[in-house]
């Protein structure tokens, strides 16, 4: 792997959030390491064997980079919920696990396991898989010049967010509502209306305290440049309606978040929305069609 990039310091992650401009869309030998890993998951079943990967020294001081600067982070940002999700995450300080390491410790607590994934994996697999336990998470570690951001979920991100979450019984039961919603329904627009909803919850909602938007999501609490950084950007009250209105872009900053009033709140929202969610719901709420471009 090449580690001619310069590293970018911790002050100025916050500001890398152009995806077209990301050194690892340009570095060949990173593309080549990170193209090969994705390329295992072509025709995998869901839940089956796969190997572990020999991460190189690179990979490692990557890992640790994110590690040390995410800890504090999660203290002063995170949300309760998410404080004592991170109590029980056995996450590793000193390298990047392997999927194995992590998934006994998750079936044991909540009965979730990491299956694997290339990369965005299609509505329909991605979020019916998790009714059954299985999240997907990719192998790949983001490029080395830029520890504190990536455009594109890699382990770091699977881990520091969803495997903190899916240490949580609590969390981890609101994978499985979503994901039971996703298999009763049969159109892409029901879909592309549900993984809006998760988007905006699992992976970047908030939730206030004490009048506070504090940290939730998955895609914030493993990105260091984004954990914190609200400036700028709108914050909602959380409304399912809204949500499911709310156009999303996967490789770059969110311009717009929305917050629980409470962890509670967090649960009633997504409980009454996918206790009633078929393919009819998007006609009877009049939520409009969105592009599916999301990259």
């Amino acid at each position: 792997m090449s580690t001619a990039w310069k590293r970018t310091p911790v002050s100025a992650a916050g500001r890398l959030g152009r995806a077209d401009e990301h050194p690892g869309r340009h570095d060949r030998d990173y593309r080549q390491r990170r193209d090969a890993l994705a390329a295992r998951a072509a025709g995998h079943p869901v839940g089956a064997p796969y190997p572990g990967v020999q991460y190189t020294e690179d990979e490692h001081r990557t890992w640790r980079t994110v590690y040390d600067a995410l800890r504090p982070a999660h203290q002063a940002h995170a949300c309760g919920a998410v404080l004592d999700a991170l109590a029980d995450a056995e996450i590793p300080a000193e390298g990047v696990p392997q999927h194995a390491d992590i998934t006994p410790a998750l079936r044991a607590r909540t009965g979730f396991a990491l299956t694997l994934a290339g990369g965005v994996v299609p509505n329909e697999r991605f979020l019916g898989a998790m009714e059954h336990g299985y999240f997907h998470a990719v192998q790949f570690v983001r490029h080395p010049a830029v520890p504190l951001y990536t455009p594109e979920p890699d382990v770091l991100h699977d881990v520091f967010g969803h495997g903190i979450h899916l240490s949580s019984p609590r969390i981890a039961e609101l994978y499985r509502v979503i994901g039971r919603a996703a298999n009763r329904v049969r159109t892409a627009e029901a879909l592309d209306i549900l993984s809006r909803v998760y988007w905006y919850t699992l992976e970047f909602g908030l939730v206030a305290e004490s009048g506070t938007p504090k940290t939730f999501g998955a895609g914030l609490l493993s990105s260091y440049g984004e954990i914190g950084e609200h400036k700028g950007r709108e914050m909602r009250e959380l409304d399912v309606r809204a949500v499911a209105s709310t156009q999303y872009r996967i490789s770059s900053y969110q311009p717009v978040l929305f917050a629980a009033r409470s962890f509670s709140h967090l649960e009633d929202t997504i409980g009454e929305f996918c206790a009633e969610f078929d393919d009819e719901t998007g006609q009877r709420l009049g939520l409009p069609r969105l592009p599916r471009d999301r990259g």
